[in-house]
């Protein structure tokens, strides 16, 4: 069988203050045509569904397209948990209607599912942190431990179990009691969890920029190991980078997110999983670009008119531009490169240094007027640099109001 992963599709979100919608709208389709093309019999959605609790409606409204979508009318069943930056609640409520077109959405931690049959595939058994699926063109079982997001008051909460326990004991106790009940090798054995998680000892994987962390220190890092010995592929949602944290035979990926979301993602690929699995056999998977998203370039020019000429060469860029100069920018100077170009997403001025130390002690002179006073403020912050005049008119009309 084949199966599509995804995650980390954050619709929603803003880079600053710029929309990335358009941009999504392209890349759900586009995740759509892979799952077509590649005849995938399952799609896994690991998390971070949206970006906020209180996603805009066009963004809800997306997500319910593109899963009725991968979904082929019920024909191919569809599971997404919620992530971090979920509401449970919101990814809980339309279940009911949305289990009718083969989509099951799960966004508690240990949620019990219930059983149900659709005319192309069904839900067999079912257990809290576990579903098992009979597709019919399959011979054997689909089971799946799922694991949506939660903190880890919450975490320990729904799994019943000692609060004074780790977590890490804990979720691989409950992962090993659902496996050895349910799991055996005349199905295929999947793991669906939005966690922070790495083999132990590894050099720690950084969250991503303007990600919440989930992280505080090591006290919710999830050991790899923890995953039980049945279990043929691990789909992870959190980390927006591709990343394999398991081994080329036992798979535990992070599948990236579908567009980079910040800067410093900038230069990243970004990817969907293809997995192909047997009951009993290693798993075998193949990652395919996604490229449908503008890419994030943190770019340093010390030359206005170079600036310009790179920006209108890398029209559909997103660009994190620095700036070089002698002088501070004027307004003409910064209305000329915001019209060069509409996907500057900050704009940062940097004073050449002049060798002279911002940092060595000077005598004030508290008896000058407050523009002399600002101007040896200024001098001494910039190296010696003095404010133009532009910034001195906007200093007299602070001081003036």
């Amino acid at each position: 069988m084949k199966i599509l992963h995804t995650a980390d599709w954050h619709l929603g979100k803003r880079l600053d203050s710029f929309s990335r919608l358009e941009e999504q709208v392209r890349v759900m389709e586009e995740i759509v045509a892979i799952a077509d093309e590649q005849e995938a019999d399952l799609v896994l959605v690991a998390g971070d569904l949206f970006d906020n609790f209180n996603p805009p409606v066009d963004a809800v409204e997306l997500f319910y397209k593109t899963l009725k979508r991968l979904s082929k009318n019920g024909a191919r069943p569809v599971i997404a948990i919620s992530g971090n930056h979920d509401a449970p609640g919101l990814i809980d409520a339309p279940n009911p209607l949305a289990k009718a077109c083969g989509i099951i959405l799960i966004g508690q931690p240990n949620a019990l599912v219930s059983t149900y049959e659709l005319e192309q595939f069904s839900i067999s058994r079912s257990d809290k942190g576990f579903i098992e699926l009979r597709l019919n063109h399959l011979d054997y079982p689909v089971r799946i431990l799922h694991t949506a997001y939660a903190n880890e008051q919450r975490l320990k909460e729904n799994l019943g179990e000692d609060k004074e326990a780790s977590l890490n004991r804990l979720l691989a106790d409950n992962w090993q009691k659902l496996a050895d009940t349910y799991c055996d090798k005349q199905g295929v054995n999947l793991l669906l969890a939005h966690l922070y998680m790495n083999k132990q000892g590894a050099a720690i994987i950084e969250e991503p920029e303007g990600e919440k962390p989930i992280k505080i220190g090591n006290a919710t890092m999830i050991y790899s190991e923890a995953i039980p010995a049945q279990v043929q592929y691990t789909a992870l949602g959190h980390i927006h980078g591709f990343k394999n944290i398991g081994t080329e035979e036992k798979p535990v990926i992070y599948a990236s997110s579908p567009l980079c979301y910040s800067f410093s993602e900038a230069g990243q690929e970004k990817y969907v999983n293809i997995v192909e699995l047997q009951p009993g056999e290693n798993a075998r998977y193949q990652r395919i670009t996604l490229q449908s998203g503008r890419p994030l370039y943190r770019k340093t020019f010390d030359n206005i008119d170079t600036a310009v000429e790179w920006l209108s060469q890398n029209k559909y860029a997103l660009v994190e531009l620095t700036l070089e100069s002698d002088t501070f920018l004027n307004a003409a100077e910064r209305k000329s490169i915001y019209q060069s170009h509409d996907g500057i997403i900050f704009l940062i001025p940097k004073l050449k240094a002049d060798g002279v130390s911002a940092t060595n002690a000077t005598e004030v002179n508290l008896n000058q007027d407050m523009q002399s006073l600002f101007k040896d403020y200024f001098r001494s912050r910039h190296g010696q640099q003095e404010p133009n005049e532009e910034l001195m008119n906007l200093f007299n009309e602070i001081l003036n109001s």
